[in-house]
């Protein structure tokens, strides 16, 4: 199974917490946590892209980086592990962010790959007086399907005359091409986005939920796999997934008790505000409304791994047995701790790591 570290390039990282680790984002910061990684045989770093927090007493995701340049930086200081950008597609052209991931291709030697953000959260674009409507919400996977293909041409042929709904190439070139295959990642959840994911896709995040449950993503993924093999590909699964382990049980549980404690209700409240707005019917487009069991305090829809080594092993053991699934993006509530147990502690433990753990 593949490992990955969701980096934090916002600050507090991914708990919704006054009680939790409370931090600001830094290029230190974040080399720090991708060199540990490398250095444990982690497969890949992921940094999202986030223009507009959620406020609150923990000012949450108020402060954050830019995930291109950021990535960038992080590839020159780097030899081996893949490294993915994300691009809100609404605020960059598609030849623009080919051009940029054929720079960063050359800066990694062939290790960089790029996240599509179609956007859900309007006041991250109506600040900047970008936001097309609500007519976004019903094309987005369209808009993103031409933004793609764009992406697709100009990486393998050096130029694109694609003319389509939204956009309209005229000769449009680019050149080096990328020394290497730069892989697409998709976080669909509903029917048409995890569509889009199977045509596009060389992978797709799925929606793991709840604490200590990590067989409710099977359905999450069963969905991918059958639209895929509709489509005629293969688009494995990425489990987005926190993991808060200690040496007992009792131990972590009083971590996860302690940042639950102080859940920023104000700042869950905007995010819930926010997703309202998208008025689709899918109920698989809502999934950030339905979080439950104890993990709300999470931004987006991922579960969390809570326990012992052994424990935390086992239950990343369990993921990697559902079909479809191909690894694992991991946050942590400190991230340079984080990185550290789970290298040390809890992926020598994992039968589906046992060949990365001996190297590392």
């Amino acid at each position: 199974m593949q490992v990955g570290v969701f980096i934090p390039i916002g600050n507090n990282g991914w708990l919704v917490s006054t009680t939790s680790p409370q931090y600001i984002p830094s290029f230190d910061l974040n080399r720090e946590v991708v060199q540990r990684a490398e250095q444990y045989g982690f497969d890949f770093a992921l940094s999202m892209i986030k223009l507009h927090g959620f406020g609150g007493p923990s000012q949450y995701w108020d402060y954050n980086l830019e995930s291109f340049t950021l990535m960038a930086g992080l590839a020159a200081v780097t030899s081996r592990i893949q490294l993915f950008a994300s691009v809100a597609v609404l605020t960059m052209p598609a030849p623009l962010a080919a051009r940029m991931s054929v720079t960063i291709d050359s800066i990694s030697h062939g290790r960089f790959g790029l996240n599509i953000v179609t956007g859900w959260q309007m006041r991250e674009y109506s600040q900047m007086g970008i936001w097309p409507g609500e007519t976004h919400y019903l094309h987005r996977y369209d808009y993103c399907g031409e933004y793609v293909s764009i992406l697709k041409e100009l990486w393998a042929d050096g130029r694109s005359d694609l003319k389509g709904e939204y956009f309209t190439m005229d000769d449009c070139r680019l050149l080096p091409k990328p020394q290497a295959h730069i892989p697409i990642i998709c976080a669909a959840q509903s029917d048409r986005g995890t569509r889009f994911a199977a045509e596009y896709g060389d992978y797709n995040f799925c929606a793991s939920l709840g604490v200590n449950e990590p067989m409710r993503v099977a359905h999450s993924v069963s969905r991918l796999v059958t639209a895929t093999k509709e489509a005629g590909r293969t688009v494995p699964a990425l489990l987005l997934t926190m993991v808060i382990a200690d040496e007992t049980d009792e131990a972590a549980l009083a971590r996860w008790g302690h940042y639950v404690d102080g859940t920023d209700f104000e700042a869950l409240a905007y995010r819930d505000e926010q997703s309202t707005m998208d008025s689709n019917p899918d109920p698989y487009s809502t999934a950030r409304r339905r979080l439950s069991h104890g993990s709300a305090l999470l931004p987006c829809s991922h579960g969390v791994l809570v326990g012992s080594y052994a424990k935390v092993a086992h239950l990343l053991d369990e993921m990697a047995t559902i079909p479809g699934v191909a690894g694992v993006m991991l946050t942590f509530d400190d991230f340079i701790k984080g990185v550290d147990t789970f290298g040390r502690h809890v992926q020598p433990l994992m039968a589906s790591r046992a060949q990365v753990a001996a190297a590392a």
